[in-house]
């Protein structure tokens, strides 16, 4: 008995050890982008779902290959059904697309394509990631600083904040508990050889020990 391991369609004829090979390529790759990501993701919001979902969706690409008819299909598909992971930054866009690519490079049988083109911008990513490219050094810090609503501890703060940073910038102010409390927002630069617990006690002392906290980016100080 013979079976026919040719598989027909409209794109072409491609055989079972073609659709293996595509989706075993495109799984090492995805899974290899994945790493790349976790291992440059420096946020504090790293979500392991969103590193599988990406080996998903390179597996998913693998089905349009270069047709098309099936990308304009899956297009519309996904303007039905949303994406339920609100994507936080556009870097984490950036590996989406990636990873569509490397699908449909593989879905088509690109593979020599998919493979170099991945490590190659694995590599550029991991080499931007090293060596800090295009870095703006600023640390900047948001001080949030609770107050009797009523009173009047603006010049207080701006004290302190005089003291203890080389600039600062109002950037709101609330009210909070129904009214009984005004919460300001303000941006800082530390001066050098300041600890962000430093303005923390400073503000306290002025605002009768009220809740301050000081956001440095990474860490928080909240007393």
């Amino acid at each position: 008995m013979n079976f026919d391991l040719n598989l027909q369609e409209l794109s072409g004829t491609f055989s079972v050890a073609d659709v293996v090979a595509a989706m075993a390529l495109s799984f090492i790759l995805s899974t290899a982008i994945g790493y790349v990501y976790r291992y440059t993701h420096r946020n504090v919001s790293h979500s392991q779902s969103y590193v599988q979902t990406l080996v998903i969706v390179a597996l998913i690409m693998l089905v349009i290959g270069s047709n098309l008819a099936r990308a304009f299909s899956l297009v519309g598909a996904l303007s039905v059904v949303r994406f339920r992971y609100a994507v936080k930054e556009t870097r984490d866009v950036g590996f989406i697309f990636l990873a569509m690519a490397v699908g449909m490079a593989c879905g088509a049988r690109f593979y020599t394509l998919a493979a170099v083109g991945a490590v190659v911008i694995c590599s550029v990513i991991l080499a931007m990631s090293k060596f800090n490219w295009f870095a703006l050094n600023v640390q900047r810090q948001v001080v949030k600083v609770q107050v009797p609503a009523g009173d009047d501890d603006t010049p207080q703060i701006r004290d302190v904040l005089i003291k203890y940073t080389s600039e600062f910038e109002l950037v709101s102010t609330e009210t909070i508990r129904g009214g009984a409390l005004c919460e300001i927002f303000y941006t800082v630069r530390l001066k050098k050889d300041t600890e962000p617990g430093d303005p923390v006690s400073a503000l306290q002392e002025r605002t009768s020990g009220q809740r301050v906290t000081v956001l440095t980016g990474y860490d928080t100080t909240d007393l």
